[in-house]
C-alpha cells in the first residue's frame, strides 16, 4: 500500500490531533483504549497512526454518531459554528 501523492501514509500523535481539530492527549486515549489503531516505532517508542486507520476511525465516528441520533440519544441538529 502506498500512501496517495502529497499524502503521508504515517501520522504523529499531533498530526491526527491537528487533522481532528483536538488535544493530542485525547489522540493518545484513543490509542490506549484501542479506538484508534496505532504501533510504536524505534527505541523511543514513538508513535504512528496508519493513515487509513485514521480514516477507518472517522468511519467508524460517523456510523455511531448517526445510530445514536437514530436511537434519540443525540440531537440531530448541528449547534451554529460547529
Amino acid at each position: 500500500m502506498t500512501a496517495e501523492p502529497g499524502k503521508r501514509r504515517f501520522l504523529t500523535i499531533e498530526q491526527v490531533a491537528e487533522e481532528l481539530k483536538c488535544k493530542s492527549s485525547l489522540i493518545r486515549n484513543l490509542i490506549h483504549t484501542g479506538e484508534l489503531r496505532a504501533f510504536q516505532v524505534g527505541g523511543r517508542g514513538l508513535w504512528r497512526v496508519g493513515r487509513q486507520d485514521l480514516e477507518d476511525y472517522i468511519a467508524d465516528a460517523y456510523r455511531r454518531t448517526a445510530e445514536r441520533i437514530a436511537a434519540g440519544e443525540l440531537a440531530d441538529n448541528v449547534p451554529e459554528g460547529e
